[in-house]
């Protein structure tokens, strides 16, 4: 059995994970990792590491079918959002090499991706989202600074880069352009360059307690777990400090986005609990910041994808330990 992990960044946890669960399970094979950047440390401590070309190079899905051909990968899994596009679009190349691969439909990954079509897709199926504009002008005439304040926010956003807080219309608009020079220094210029003048979303700040779930379909989209963490602590746009807790009002949220979306893997997503209703702020089609704390209560859902992906019975994905739970920096030497 060997896994593939695309633009695996600095989640050497995930491999450390997947290390575990071939233990456990007498699997043989490697954990084969690709990045554009080799100084990460999970290109570290993977069994096998390659440099990858950016992921909008036309090199990039020939170069991850040669891996997946000379490294006999079984399974693909992505750690990145932009990834997840390009892998979506090319499917069905990796599946004719017998590989399953761990990412949703492009419909899926467009409504995730795109925080403008997250909130339409969200009020359709009617879950309440936050006063939100597109327009600066529309915002500077609208929007009430008087009672509110409001959060500016790439469009095509990940990794919290990017994103502002204004209190009064100055303030925005002055913000509004340093948002979309921060947005043009980083990565997010590839997405948003497609309609920079609707990149930025300008929305209301929602007050309130902030929780993370993850959210587990099968490679059918059929619901299997959903983990309801208490976020306290963030740290470079991922959890630090989480409290798995039992939620059944979110828990009932979670599975309702599952049988809308219908995606596979796991779905990684932050709420807002405010005055009794539950704001969805973002979701990602991938395992986030935040799986370490639904895996250490339990919850091991990479070893469900790899039973499920053999055939197998699958596992007891319930809670096994609620608790607090935080992340630990620990060194690594790149090799």
């Amino acid at each position: 059995m060997n896994i593939l992990l695309t633009s695996v960044g600095r989640r050497a946890y995930i491999i450390d994970y997947l290390g575990s669960i071939y233990k456990d399970l007498g699997l043989s094979g490697n954990i084969v990792a690709t990045n554009s950047d080799m100084n990460t440390t999970a290109m570290s401590v993977a069994d096998k590491a390659f440099e990858s070309p950016l992921i909008y190079d036309e090199e990039y899905i020939p170069f991850l079918l040669e891996i997946c051909k000379n490294e006999k990968i079984d399974i693909l899994i992505s750690l990145f959002d932009i990834d997840l596009m390009i892998l979506a679009k090319n499917k069905a190349e990796f599946e004719a090499l017998g590989i399953k691969v761990i990412v949703s439909n492009e419909d899926v990954i467009n409504i995730c991706n795109d925080k403008f079509e997250m909130l339409e897709y969200l009020e359709k199926i009617k879950m309440p989202v936050p006063e939100t504009y597109l327009d600066l002008d529309k915002a500077i005439e609208y929007a009430d600074f008087n009672n509110k304040t409001y959060i500016l926010k790439p469009r095509w956003g990940m990794g919290s880069l990017s994103i502002f807080e204004a209190e009064d219309k100055n303030e925005l608009e002055v913000l509004y352009e340093k948002a979309k020079r921060s947005i043009q220094k980083s990565y997010l210029r590839f997405e948003s360059n497609a309609d920079m003048n609707r990149a930025i979303l300008i929305q209301e700040k929602i007050k309130g307690d902030e929780f993370g779930l993850d959210i587990f379909n099968d490679l059918e989209g059929e619901n299997l777990s959903v983990t309801v963490k208490r976020k306290y602590a963030m740290r470079s746009g991922e959890t630090d400090i989480a409290e798995v807790t039992e939620n059944s009002e979110l828990e009932a949220v979670g599975k309702k986005i599952a049988k809308s979306l219908s995606h596979i893997g796991n779905l990684d997503m932050d709420i807002l609990l405010s005055e009794g209703k539950a704001y969805i702020i973002d979701m990602n089609a991938r395992f986030g910041g935040g799986y370490p704390f639904t895996h250490n209560a339990g919850v091991n859902e990479l070893e469900a994808i790899i039973r499920l992906c053999r055939g197998k019975e699958l596992n007891d994905l319930s809670v096994k330990k609620y608790g607090l739970f935080a992340k630990e920096i620990t060194m690594v030497e790149l090799k």
